[in-house]
């Protein structure tokens, strides 16, 4: 979608007449049939002005094509300025050009992330340079056109009110800023140079039209590359009935379309490999020889898309597959059945609103279910951990029969991420008192459980266990504030002589993988949907036990917890109720983390009454 299209001189003209702006908006309100606010217009204004001095000089044609706010099919992704036309070998280009008005940055440990200022604050976003370049790489990898007819993308960022301060131009971001350059205040020649070396002839063949026509699809290239990235990795091997749903989802997807839309429910405890299906489906459904899908993975929390991303390519840096991962409130305001397929990773963390203050959208699973053919939601309803998580089959199947999508349910069995598998699991919901099983005991389970009486020598021992694959954490509940979050000397877990950060904030969502993180301590959001071989985990004073009887206390949670945030509020309007989800909540957190290592966890209680009710546990035979 392209909210102006016209060529160089017209362009021109219209910057001439000082109302680029009103232009603009009208076109935006036309093409969108929304409207938007000052700061939008107040850019156009501001950085139309200068894009229009740089293409004054007269080499660069006069027929060459403008294009303003192009908007990527089936993502939110905006190009904001974009010139077409073909270089001295008749070859068709188009020059990507990311406009921004910032004047300061600051550098962050984070891959292609810098710090700036907006109208609300200071806040993290995505490089200028890599935001370019993850255009040109979108538009190459699902846009039929550009990869059938060999259009040359260069994409390029232009900061026009900044000055080099090796901040932004800083040799940390070299690998983005050489792949789409950067111009800064100085630089305006540079530009004018960089678009000559593209745009030598005008636009005859109405290259944006066709691109914004062009049919969505994976190219081969994409697809070959993703198939390259699973062969051979373990980490994603199907067994057993994984593979059943596998083969199920493969075969509703390739039936699927706007009149038999489906949707599949996968239901499955820690450990049943939920996500190794959902990568599997994510690269399968990209490369069916048939017809390649447009495929996304979805994830509420990001930790799981980050780290599955790390695994695929190798490496923590982003990259060009970055694009077919997705946070769930993405699809508010996309059109219905836009995407072939939609996989739904965690679907228990799903929320309603969307948007960072909750003021987007209608609920998360609707808009899933409206935006795709078919979706598959892989769910496990005893780790919803937060007050928002409101996903669960009944929820599901409410919207599917209201879209008039067909449903199917299957479910995955335990496959031994936990050794001793089911037995640890029902074990785990006994002694927590989340249901009552069989399961008295751990005895014949071949899983290793220790209970420590020091954090210190339980954080040891599990940095020993990581020497050998760098598979072992620490994580504790939410009960301790993460003061070290903007001053990372400071120790956030105080307990005795034990003291210990909270997961660093330049390590990202991809904490559970990064080597040197052993020494830091997670929490339920940088690890939920992941899993290691030994697991380490603080249990706060938020669970104790009184009486042989388990009791949460959600005063004990930390209050830069935003997972029960809300929660004095609710428990003035409803009381009973509040306190139920409360301790659904704490306890099902705790599950989750105390079911993290495939082959042991080893726990620690702040509480010593609680210590001694696991311990007796350990030994019960009825």
């Amino acid at each position: 979608m392209i909210v102006y299209s016209k060529q160089k001189i017209d362009f021109k003209k219209d910057i001439m007449s000082n109302n680029i702006g009103n232009i603009i908006l009208d076109n935006y309100k036309r093409v969108t049939g929304r409207n938007t606010g000052k700061s939008e217009f107040d850019s156009w204004t501001n950085s139309l002005q200068y894009m229009e001095r740089v293409l004054s000089d007269s080499e660069i044609p006069d027929d060459a094509g403008i294009a303003i706010e192009y908007h990527i099919p089936q993502s939110s992704k905006r190009v904001d300025f974009i010139i077409t036309g073909s270089d001295s070998e008749k070859n068709e280009s188009a020059i990507l050009i990311e406009l921004k008005q910032w004047q300061t940055a600051k550098l962050t440990e984070k891959d292609a992330v810098v710090i700036t200022r907006f109208k609300g604050g200071e806040q993290e976003t995505t490089h200028p340079s890599y935001q370019a370049w993850s255009y040109k790489r979108l538009l190459e990898d699902f846009n039929q056109t550009v990869d059938e007819d060999k259009i040359q993308l260069f994409p390029c960022a232009y900061l026009h009110n900044y000055d080099s301060d090796n901040v932004i131009d800083n040799d940390f971001y070299g690998e983005y800023t050489n792949n789409a350059p950067l111009f800064l205040k100085p630089d305006a020649v540079k530009l004018q140079d960089f678009i000559k070396a593209h745009v030598k002839h005008g636009d005859k063949s109405r290259i944006m039209f066709r691109i914004d026509n062009g049919k969505i699809r994976p190219s081969k290239s994409l697809a070959d590359q993703l198939s390259s990235m699973l062969f051979g990795n373990t980490e994603f091997t199907m067994i057993d009935d994984q593979k059943i749903v596998y083969e199920t989802a493969i075969n509703l997807a390739k039936t699927s379309h706007e009149n038999n839309k489906n949707v599949l429910i996968v239901q499955g405890g820690p450990g049943t490999g939920k996500s190794v299906v959902a990568i599997n489906l994510l690269v399968a459904l990209t490369n069916l020889p048939e017809n390649r899908l447009v495929t996304q993975y979805i994830t509420r929390n990001s930790a799981p898309r980050a780290v599955y991303e790390a695994k695929l390519t190798g490496s923590h840096k982003k990259s060009h597959i970055t694009n077919m991962f997705s946070g769930s409130g993405s699809f508010h305001s996309v059109k219905s059945n836009i995407f072939d397929a939609l996989i739904v990773d965690e679907a228990h963390r799903l929320n309603a609103k969307s948007g960072m203050f909750s003021h987007l959208g209608e609920n998360q699973v609707k808009e899933i279910i409206n935006a795709s053919k078919f979706s598959v939601f892989f769910i496990d309803e005893d780790q919803k951990v937060t007050l928002k998580d409101i996903g669960d089959t009944e929820e599901i199947k409410k919207y599917a029969k209201q879209l008039n999508a067909n449903v199917v349910d299957m479910t995955l069995e335990s496959q031994f991420r936990c050794n001793g598998s089911d037995g640890y699991l029902a074990w785990l919901d006994d002694v927590l008192q989340i249901r009552q099983t069989a399961n008295n005991s751990l005895k014949e389970l071949n899983y290793d459980f220790k209970i420590f009486d020091d954090p210190q020598k339980m954080h040891d021992e599990i940095v020993e266990k990581n020497k050998e694959k760098n598979k072992a954490r620490v994580v504790a509940g939410y009960c301790w504030k993460w003061i070290s979050k903007n001053r990372p000397v400071l120790k956030d877990i105080v307990i005795g002589n034990y003291k210990a950060t909270w997961n660093l904030n330049e390590d990202g969502q991809a904490w559970i993988i990064k080597p040197e993180s052993v020494t830091e301590v997670g929490c339920i959001h940088t690890c939920q949907g992941l899993e290691v071989d030994y697991v380490g985990v603080i249990i706060g004073k938020d669970l104790i036990v009184r009486d042989d009887v388990i009791k949460t206390v959600p005063e004990e949670r930390a209050s830069t917890d935003k997972s029960v945030h809300g929660w004095k509020k609710m428990f003035k309007e409803n009381p009973e109720e509040t306190l139920r989800k409360l301790d659904l909540i704490i306890k099902n957190t705790y599950r989750t983390l105390m079911t993290r290592g495939m082959k042991g966890c080893y726990v620690y209680f702040e509480d010593k009454e609680t210590e001694k009710y696991f311990r007796e546990r350990l030994s019960f035979i009825e």
